[in-house]
């Protein structure tokens, strides 16, 4: 039970509850939005019985007044079965922005056929929430933040760890550069194993071929170049709202001086970057080896 979290998210329409759904979902949490509160305890209990550590509950105005006004009964019965694991985190934002933010996406508030106008609803909603907002356990105002703003609010509140992985892979150029790669490294400019017949069937992995490029310092002088690099460049991404980083590093076929930088400079990542960077080296054309 010390691993689960139950997240109950809510808060005024047009503040972010669904982005910080969005991001809950991200960082690895099962999120359910505008379940029924008659519904709730059942769907937590099922999901932490199979083993999901993780839960985040949507509820706002969208459900029925009747059933939102029975929140307390809910909200007690879940903290006397998962105690301190339950959560409210209530997300709102100045009533200007929340007018401004309605106006630019033309969006209805869920309060609209019932109050005639936007300033009713809004009030309205303030009095509905009432039982969620007191006694919320994380309230974020939303009105001044960007999206990774939020993201970092929300990764602070709940305590979870940024990660990015790093994937370091080896490719061909013939075959055609990673479009998903967010830094290209070309090494065909090394001296290529491929024209002698007894390496050609090998691969940048064999001793063979790791004897050869021994014979050439500039080969691991480039390792060492493109891996000082990103040691020096690549922790910045654990402020920039990823998840992941891909460095791509090509050859002619993929097979020979790719592979053999690749390894190099994955192992100087996995020796160098902070333990939330973990290294994965991967060899896209092993397919044709």
């Amino acid at each position: 039970m010390s691993n689960t979290q139950i997240i109950i998210v809510s808060g005024r329409s047009g503040s972010g509850k669904t982005s910080v759904l969005n991001i809950l979902e991200d960082f690895g949490f099962y999120v359910i939005d505008n379940l029924p509160l008659s519904l709730v305890g059942q769907a937590v209990d099922d999901l932490i019985g199979n083993d999901v550590k993780k839960v985040a509950l949507g509820i706002d105005v969208r459900t029925p007044k009747a059933d939102l006004s029975a929140f307390e009964s809910v909200y007690q019965s879940l903290t006397d079965k998962y105690h301190e694991a339950v959560k409210i985190l209530y997300v709102t934002a100045q009533e200007s922005v929340l007018v401004a933010r309605f106006g630019a996406t033309r969006r209805v508030h869920p309060l609209m056929p019932i109050a005639n106008n936007l300033p009713n609803a809004l009030a309205q909603e303030i009095e509905l929430l009432k039982p969620i907002a007191t006694n919320a356990d994380i309230k974020i105002d939303t009105s001044t933040l960007n999206i990774h703003e939020l993201k970092e609010k929300v990764r602070q509140h709940i305590g979870v760890d940024n990660v990015v992985s790093v994937n370091v892979l080896s490719f061909g150029f013939k075959h055609g550069t990673p479009i998903d790669a967010d830094f290209v490294f070309d090494v065909r400019i090394l001296p290529n194993p491929h024209w002698q017949e007894n390496l050609r069937p090998q691969t940048g992995l064999d001793d063979d071929v790791k004897a050869f490029f021994g014979n050439y310092p500039e080969v691991d002088t480039m390792a060492d170049d493109i891996g000082k690099f990103l040691i020096k460049w690549l922790p910045n991404f654990l402020n920039n709202n990823r998840y992941s980083v891909m460095v791509a590093i090509g050859c002619t076929g993929g097979k020979h001086r790719s592979v053999y930088i690749t390894k190099k400079v994955g192992e100087l990542l996995k020796n160098h970057l902070p333990d939330n960077m973990p290294i994965i080296i991967k060899h896209r054309e092993k397919r044709y080896w």
